[in-house]
């Protein structure tokens, strides 16, 4: 077999991948010992990439409508409605949202399009729901848009405090990272977390703060510093722009946290002159976020703490290619090229461009893109690689605002998405596996994503879509790329406007590369490992120590936050399609804590709606330990396409932090309350259904599909059953029906089981049998086997497929660690991200053991 080496589609670690195809769109996946990023390490979603490469929902020709069309008709469509509107009502009037899941010669290409030629900065990207607040943050400090760490630090730190990351289930090479280097150099962790997330769970000291008290905690840290003498003050007089008197505002008593977890993390702190930060959504999805950063960034100035090895301020990226996006200008508040609007700047990127119509100044951010649409003033909507209906805060008002939208351009590679139903053309686009190009990892590590796959049906790359557009509107002599190769040299050369102004990213060592240059380009860093230490690219040439404030934190009832489940990504288009991902969490769940549920009488097990200023969602309720009084927890990945409810979009008022435009996903008051249902139910069939039920939500299954649903009234299953030869049986008196149906050869293509007050059979049995069945009939229809079989449990182990119960037989038969159990049973040897559970496992099986031998 051949071999492809690219670039992993998910989080921003940026892991290299093998990938050696097979017959059809088959291919075997590994992680690439040679990345630097992950020296062969993949977590879940990595390692089961082959389950997602199917063509199954995939769009793959244009549509006008639900009329298929050639792609001259449709590109002509779509021009004729850009042209139009900047003729009636002006370049303002035309708008594209594009994605971090695109590669950075689509972010290119499209950001040149729209604010070079078509002359707007409507250009806004779904990093605006991730990163901005990090980016505004890097600005005000640095000068640039600069993450200052790389991955070696993790390795050398003393000392790594995660604030709002659950890495471990987020980003799980990381954590593997994270875990090596506490093994090998005895690294203390710090988790600042509201929630004893999996991750907190493993740390030295979790800070279990409360939202949005991130702000006062380290300023708080930064006056504690101050206290004990370990401020550099040499370091800020040489390298930093100090506000006058900048500690005597800080509350060194404001941060909320117990005296005596305060006093530890001082103690750690104070100790560690090697200390890395590594901050995610839980900082930036905030109505505060831009200071939340700075004030991380403060502790690390004022104490010397950033440009050595171990030590700095480290913003994780979310999404595959969002800094790749932020290089180029995918933000409305940037140009291009690390470069604002100034008009220096402005002169520059023109002159290069030779832009006629280079925009004026900044476009509208994601939230208000969408009020403009709203309101009319956006007529002209193109979104690419991503789906706001479902993703931005208030999720029903974005649906509004597109449907009232009379020209909305979607360039997707799913045909039904909540956002494509919204669509008057379609455009199908290569998805991963097919794409080729680069994409920036958190590190500032540039690597190539390579085609494993020829494009299926008619689908083309993003960047020569919008090429063949712009060729249209009159620009083509600009567009005239023959190559993803010829988009980045044009990149790599303009990036000579950012260094000539003193900024660090520079690629002009790749400006010249050939064709064949590129498609072997070995992944490489901009900038130095440490780019800022003794110069900054400010115009002082020192960093900047920003004034932050504290939000107001007083909040009568609950709080939501919102966030990812370890197997999942974003609005699982691609991870819904895999199996074995959708094992771990089947359904949305709303996790609560004891005594919050006992207030809102709700039961483990059952329904719950949570209710916002934004609207409402239902959920699976879990009571767990690990959610603080008077906070709520649910998962951000369910749509339409997949539940009747549990979108965790429209609940999300559109509050957003004043300086970067981000929402705030983290803090929003809610609700909650039971929801009552007569029955429930669950069907596993070949293809998928969609009940008429007040709940049900559905996830891929090997050979097929699993929805669980409730309702009220009648439970008419026998109307989501495919045709066959049915057998039933009932007991009326229960309310219980089960029923399988057969094909003519005796192939199972549907089950189906019900019940008003009973209880329903566990589904992982019956999965199994749907994938090769050995069962006979009355063993279906009793959804058991007629023998006694081993009980795996809750799937835990997803690369391995290993459960619960067996990792308990491993240690009750002496496993005492988690690299025992590993031994043992394989579980946690790959991605690591159940390591966590394991060890979980260990303390709850473990104590009572030794309780009992005392």
């Amino acid at each position: 077999m051949k071999q492809v080496r690219t670039t992993c589609p998910y989080c921003g670690v940026g892991c290299g991948v093998v990938a050696r195809p097979a017959e059809g769109r088959e291919v075997a996946i590994a992680g690439d010992p040679s990345h630097p990023a992950n020296g062969g390490k993949l977590c879940s979603k990595g390692t089961h990439l082959g389950e997602t490469t199917g063509l199954e929902g995939r769009l793959l020709h244009p549509m006008i409508g639900e009329t298929r069309v050639t792609w001259d008709r449709a590109l002509d469509d779509v021009a004729a409605r850009m042209a139009d509107c900047v003729a009636e009502h002006g370049p303002d009037s035309v708008a594209f949202y594009v994605s971090g899941q695109l590669l950075t010669e689509d972010y290119y290409v499209a950001n040149k399009l729209m604010k070079g030629f078509i002359g707007s900065g409507n250009i806004d990207t779904n990093s605006r729901l991730c990163m901005a607040s990090a980016v505004a943050a890097h600005n005000r400090a640095f000068g640039e848009d600069l993450v200052p760490c790389t991955y070696e630090d993790l390795d050398e730190a003393e000392l790594i405090v995660l604030v709002g990351s659950n890495t471990a289930w987020c980003h799980p090479v990381v954590w593997q990272r994270i875990e090596a280097a506490r093994e090998r150099n005895g690294c203390k962790l710090v988790v600042i977390d509201p929630r004893r997330t999996e991750t907190a769970e493993r740390a030295d000291l979790h800070v279990p703060i409360k939202p949005d008290g991130d702000v006062a905690l380290f300023a708080a840290l930064l006056a504690e510093m101050a206290a004990r003498g370990v401020i550099d003050e040499a370091y800020l007089a040489g390298h930093c722009e100090v506000p006058e008197g900048y500690l005597a505002g800080l509350d060194a008593a404001a941060h909320g946290i117990e005296p005596a977890i305060f006093s530890r993390l001082a103690d750690l702190v104070a100790a560690s002159q090697r200390m890395v930060t590594l901050f995610s959504m839980g900082v930036n999805q905030s109505a505060s976020g831009t200071d939340k950063g700075n004030a991380i960034i403060n502790l690390h100035l004022a104490t010397g703490r950033i440009g050595l090895p171990g030590a700095g301020p480290f913003s994780m990226t979310g999404q595959p290619n969002a800094m790749g996006g932020r290089e180029v200008g995918g933000l409305a508040n940037m140009l291009a090229c690390h470069l604002g609007f100034a008009d220096d700047e402005r002169s520059a990127v023109s002159a290069f461009w030779q832009a006629p119509n280079l925009c004026e100044g900044p476009g509208l951010k994601a939230v208000d893109m969408f009020r403009a649409v709203h309101e009319g003033r956006i007529k002209f909507l193109w979104v690419m690689a991503t789906n706001p209906a479902v993703s931005m805060p208030d999720a029903a008002f974005v649906r509004e605002a597109l449907a009232r939208c009379p020209n909305v351009v979607v360039s997707d590679v799913i045909a039904d998405t909540d956002t494509a139903r919204f669509a008057n053309v379609r455009l199908p686009a290569l998805a991963w596996g097919e794409k080729d190009g680069t994409v920036t990892n958190s590190e500032r590590t540039v690597s190539r994503q390579r085609p494993i796959f020829p494009a299926p049906g008619e689908a083309r790359a993003d960047w020569r879509i919008m090429a063949d557009v712009a060729a249209r509107l009159g620009h083509g002599s600009a567009f005239a790329y023959t190559s993803p190769a010829a988009v980045f040299r044009e990149y790599a050369a303009m990036t000579s406007l950012a260094a000539a102004r003193g900024k660090v990213l520079d690629l002009t060592d790749k400006a010249d590369i050939t064709d064949a240059q590129y498609n072997a380009l070995e992944p490489f860093r901009w900038g130095r490992a440490h780019p800022l230490r003794e110069h900054f690219p400010t115009p002082s040439g020192k960093a900047r120590l920003m004034p932050v404030s504290p939000p107001e934190l007083a909040r009568n009832g609950l709080s939501l936050n919102t966030g990812r489940y370890r197997d999942q990504w974003h609005t699982m288009t691609r991870t819904g399609l895999s199996p074995r991902l959708s094992a771990h969490r089947r359904e949305p769940l709303l996790e609560v804590s004891p005594g919050d549920a006992a207030k809102a009488r709700l039961v483990d097990g059952g329904l719950g709606q949570v209710t916002t200023a934004a609207g409402t969602a239902t959920y699976r309720v879990s009571i767990s330990d690990g959610q603080a009084e008077g906070q709520v927890f649910v998962p951000m990945h369910w749509t339409d396409a997949m539940a009747a409810s549990g979108r965790s979009g429209a609940l999300v008022v559109a509050d957003t932090d004043p300086h970067s435009g981000q929402p705030a996903f983290k803090n929003v008051a809610v609700a909650l309350a039971p929801v009552a249902s007569e029955w429930r139910a669950f069907v596993l069939s070949r293809r998928p259904v969609q009940p008429e039920a007040a709940y049900w939500v559905r996830s891929r299954v090997a050979g097929g599909w699993l929805t669980e649903i409730e309702g009220i009234g009648e439970a008419d299953l026998a109307a989501l059953l495919p045709t066959g030869t049915i057998s039933e049986v009932a007991d009326p008196a229960r309310g219980m029906q089960r029923l399988a149906v057969s094909d003519a050869t005796g192939k199972l293509l549907a089950l189906a089981y019900v019940t008003r007050r009973g209880v329903l059979p566990a589904r992982e049995w019956l999965v199994r049998q749907f994938t090769a069945s050995e069962a006979s009939l009355p063993e279906l229809l009793a959804g058991r086997p007629a023998g006694a079989q081993p009980d795996v449990g809750p799937l835990l182990c997803v690369c391995h497929d290993v459960g619960e119960n067996a990792v308990r037989a491993a240690i009750c038969a002496g496993a005492s660690s988690v690299a025992a159990v590993g031994a043992a049973t394989c579980a946690g040897t790959n991605c690591g991200s159940c390591r966590p559970q394991i060890a979980r496992l260990l303390e709850e099986t473990l104590d009572p053991m030794k309780e009992a031998a005392e």
